[in-house]
């Protein structure tokens, strides 16, 4: 049986949770730093220091198969990782499939957008003939880990409008990358207020890439417990909102 262990700041990568458990039935932990929220207006420096030292607690703490990097602005600090280490990454190939337009954006925390890692990332890939655009969405990331994406959503989307209209419709973007696992649980309300946008979650590419490689050791159900390193209560809280009723222990 596969154990696997995602990580992120605050409520992030339960939006990767939910796309893997939707493939096949398995044991994850999840550790939620919010002690560290959030990662998105760190330094790079600062980010790395906080990976590693969090990569080496959950492996001392659980033994992990696996340790998913749920955060794309960590995924894309991480110069080299063990063999058992996944990072979760804006899908450029996909996107490039998708455009009619061939524009495209990425969604990414402050950090990112800031530094040249993001650059260095799509230098990967032939994206010649492709105008990418790269947005600041950590205003987005807060919605969600505030919690007003479920107390005021008219709120949100007056917030989401404001945020990328100027910017999605001056440019004609088609695709829009969901470079932080913070900004699913904006998808609906993305969806309403761009409705000719195409919203790519890259926690879903991820999950089907688990399923081939892990389904034979499926489980006969779901089994999520949680940790964090911030508040128990304040988290407790936002997850209720979120039909999540697992106790929560304490990791520091």
């Amino acid at each position: 049986m596969v154990r696997i262990v995602v990580f992120d700041s605050g409520l992030g990568s339960l939006s990767v949770i939910k796309q893997i458990q939707k493939q096949f039935k398995c044991s994850i932990i999840y550790f939620a730093d919010s002690k560290n929220y959030p990662y998105g207006k760190k330094s790079i420096k600062l980010l790395n220091e906080i990976t590693l030292q969090t990569i080496m607690t959950l492996q001392n703490s659980f033994k992990p198969n696996l340790i998913i990097v749920g955060s794309n602005t960590l995924s894309l600090t991480l110069n080299s990782r063990p063999r058992n280490i996944i990072s979760v990454l804006p899908p450029i190939s996909e996107a490039k499939k998708i455009t009619k337009s061939k524009t495209i954006a990425i969604l990414a925390t402050e950090s990112i957008v800031k530094s040249k890692l993001l650059e260095k990332y799509l230098d990967l890939f032939n994206t010649n003939g492709l105008k990418i655009f790269k947005i600041n969405a950590s205003a987005l990331v807060e919605l969600v880990e505030s919690g007003k994406f479920y107390s005021n959503p008219e709120s949100c989307k007056t917030i989401i409008e404001k945020t990328l209209s100027s910017m999605l419709i001056k440019n004609n973007i088609d695709v829009v990358i969901l470079s932080s696992t913070h900004l699913p649980f904006l998808l609906k309300f993305l969806k309403d207020v761009f409705p000719t946008v195409t919203f790519l979650d890259p926690s879903i590419l991820l999950a089907k890439k688990l399923k081939r490689k892990y389904s034979n050791q499926s489980k006969k159900r779901n089994c999520l417990q949680i940790f964090t390193s911030g508040n128990i209560k304040l988290l407790e809280n936002k997850l209720e909102h979120l039909g999540i009723k697992n106790k929560i222990s304490k990791l520091t």
